[in-house]
């Protein structure tokens, strides 16, 4: 993901601390420790070459990337549906290599729809999307809808209508980028009490050069996280020490359930990281996660 990216240098003059939780997630969250949260994690996609010889065994074929990828994560943000709609057959192979109820499928929106002139009139079109994710059944988990950065508050209106004709038989979470949604209190009072009102998930997003859009607003007791690192500079390790604070501190208030998503300007290193998130969170949330396990030991892991 290049959202939000800085130049290395920039990275020690960053204040990455995590905002404190806005008064009205205590609204969202029961105040009482989840003794089963459901915790998932994994990055945007399995179709990563550098992962052969590293995760993935020598001379993997890509056909079998997928089956790999479920070995070592039990989730997926699913961004190969953001290019394509794809029909029940070929989301039904996917599922199949995957046939297992604990690993979930976190849809993007196609982008036809949220990217490509207004959200009106993509009634069809969305039918025919969600259409298709039917065929992940148990395994599928929320969707989200991205809009771009340049889709600011000026089109609330279109953004509420359209979120209001959605099928609530399926989980969804939004993501916006257009600064004002953030800086303008108003609007983003009116965007977060829509989306509680309409139990609808708000993303999270933590990246070096918009840290507005790391808000902390919940307004499901579900949170859905995507987080850029930098290829494992030393603030991704201390990033991601706040992450495991306050996931504990949602597990412990009430949160029914986390996703989080590792994504990395250079997606190699994912793997490294995840080791590093896992084991803390295993340890300080109490929690049996799944971690990446390298095909031969990596002698400079930590």
């Amino acid at each position: 993901m290049e959202f939000g990216r800085v130049s290395e240098r920039e990275l020690d003059h960053i204040d990455f601390s995590l905002p404190q939780d806005p008064s009205l997630n205590r609204d969202v969250l029961s105040g009482i420790r989840n003794p089963a949260p459901k915790v998932h994690l994994g990055c945007s996609k399995w179709g990563r070459s550098e992962w052969v010889g590293k995760i993935y065994p020598p001379k993997t074929e890509e056909k079998d990337f997928l089956e790999h990828y479920a070995k070592h994560y039990n989730s997926i943000e699913l961004n190969a549906t953001h290019y394509r709609i794809h029909s029940t057959r070929s989301i039904g192979k996917w599922a199949e290599k995957t046939s297992r109820k604990d690993f979930i499928y976190c849809p993007k929106m196609y982008k036809v729809v949220t990217h490509d002139g207004s959200l009106y009139g993509k009634k069809d079109m969305t039918e025919d999307f969600l259409a298709g994710l039917t065929a992940f059944e148990e395994q599928l988990g929320p969707i989200f809808i991205q809009v771009g950065e340049s889709f600011s508050p000026k089109r609330i209106k279109e953004l509420f209508d359209y979120l209001k004709s959605l099928p609530t038989k399926f989980q969804f979470f939004v993501e916006v980028r257009h600064p004002e949604w953030f800086s303008d209190k108003a609007i983003n009072n009116e965007l977060v009490s829509f989306l509680k009102e309409h139990k609808i998930g708000f993303v999270i997003t933590d990246t070096s050069g918009r840290r507005d859009c790391a808000h902390m607003q919940l307004t499901i007791p579900k949170a859905f996280i995507r987080y850029v690192g930098n290829s494992l500079h030393p603030t991704d390790f201390t990033r991601v020490d706040e992450w495991i604070d306050r996931i504990k501190y949602w597990i412990d208030n009430g949160i029914e359930e986390v996703y989080f998503f590792m994504h990395m300007h250079d997606e190699a290193f994912s793997p490294e990281l995840t080791i590093y998130m896992v084991d803390k969170l295993n340890d300080i949330c109490g929690l049996n996660l799944k971690k990446p396990v390298f095909v031969r030991k990596n002698p400079s892991l930590f």
